[in-house]
């Protein structure tokens, strides 16, 4: 099992430990709801630097991510960064990642943890044809994430550059920290505002510590993976391995919007049909109504009792104080106010379909 640079740091501080992506990270420091709570009011520290980090370069570069990813990457410009899904060849999802234009012909594309070796053969076999320069810097970088609505005001003290003129999905490379060539983005999967920064693993504990120097006025701490995911999950935000998949329609999944077949991507055809005539099942949110939490892998059924989908996502929300979840059903239950069942524990217990997010600030 790997480790960030920062694993014997999250242990002294107290954190429970688990594996996630091939990685030990820590699950929570003090509980869920109190980090949860922590990001929603104030600032928390994420250690995501489980995540792959790949450089596309060259001329080859636009042509060979235009065929890889499912947004249209020309609209992108340097400073500016996109969402993106790799589509496969059968209709589904290879990884879900975000695009970051560095320079003109220079790329850094983020992907998720546990699918690095698989991703990173994916996007070498597509590129046979292209001859884009690759560089797989998964092994060479860290990655901070601090989210918040006090994050931007906090670490404003540890650069010169404006933190505050980055628009959502917009970087820059600066000095940070009194660090050198540090990316500093605002790509966030929590939904509370914040930062996102890029270093590579020498620099990455006198980063934490300057973070946490800047934010101890604020009330900044150390958030785990557990309290990431119950911020994700209300704002919507799919999970690959759970919403999305190697076998997952993405436009089932909600991600039409970034999906763009009039730019050639693999399956782009098929993909295209399915975005334009629908398909039969569909992710919705909804919230319990009956007492009960649903968990992955649980039953949704109609009135009748007879299936009707699968819950991919559920938690108690820390921030709406109910139970909530993310599932695929039927096209035709998947209306908002929709009644559906979730069976937990071999009962059928009410909830509703509502719109997404969940949570807005």
């Amino acid at each position: 099992m790997k480790k960030t640079r920062l694993n014997e740091i999250h242990k002294t501080l107290g954190a429970k430990m688990v594996a996630f992506g091939g990685f030990e990270m820590p699950v929570s420091y003090t509980s869920i709801k109190e980090e949860h709570h922590c990001v929603r009011q104030k600032l928390g520290v994420f250690d995501v630097s489980h995540m792959g980090e790949f450089f596309v370069e060259g001329p080859q570069a636009l042509p060979l991510l235009q065929h890889l990813c499912s947004n249209d990457i020309s609209k992108l410009v340097p400073g500016k960064a996109q969402y993106n899904y790799f589509p496969n060849r059968d209709g589904g999802v290879v990884d879900d990642l975000i695009v970051y234009q560095l320079e003109e012909q220079k790329y850094l594309l983020v992907v998720n943890a546990s699918n690095i070796e698989k991703d990173w053969k994916w996007v070498n076999e597509i590129n046979a044809t292209f001859n884009a320069t690759l560089t797989n810097a998964s092994d060479d970088y860290s990655l901070l994430a601090i989210q918040g609505p006090k994050a931007i005001t906090a670490m404003q003290s540890l650069t010169d550059f404006d933190l505050s003129s980055l628009a959502f999905y917009a970087h820059t490379t600066t000095t940070f920290a009194d660090l050198d060539n540090i990316i500093v983005a605002t790509t966030g999967y929590t939904g509370a505002g914040g930062l996102e920064v890029y270093c590579k693993n020498d620099q990455v504990a006198a980063l934490w510590d300057a973070v946490f120097t800047a934010g101890q006025a604020h009330g900044i701490q150390p958030i785990g993976l557990a309290a990431r995911d119950t911020l994700r999950l209300e704002m919507g935000y799919c999970l690959y391995g759970n919403e999305i998949n190697d076998t997952s329609s993405p436009i089932a999944a909600g991600l039409g919007w970034v999906t763009r077949p009039a730019t050639g991507f693999i399956n782009a055809e098929n993909i295209g049909t399915e975005k334009a005539q629908g398909t039969s099942e569909k992710l919705v949110g909804f919230e319990m109504i009956g007492r009960g939490i649903p968990r992955s892998g649980h039953t949704i059924v109609n009135a009748t009792g007879q299936t009707i989908g699968r819950v991919t996502s559920g938690t108690q929300s820390p921030s709406l104080g109910k139970a909530i979840g993310l599932g695929y059903v039927l096209a035709e239950n998947a209306v908002e106010g929709s009644e559906i069942f979730i069976q937990i524990r071999a009962k059928n217990i009410a909830a509703s379909v509502v719109k997404l997010p969940f949570f807005s600030s």
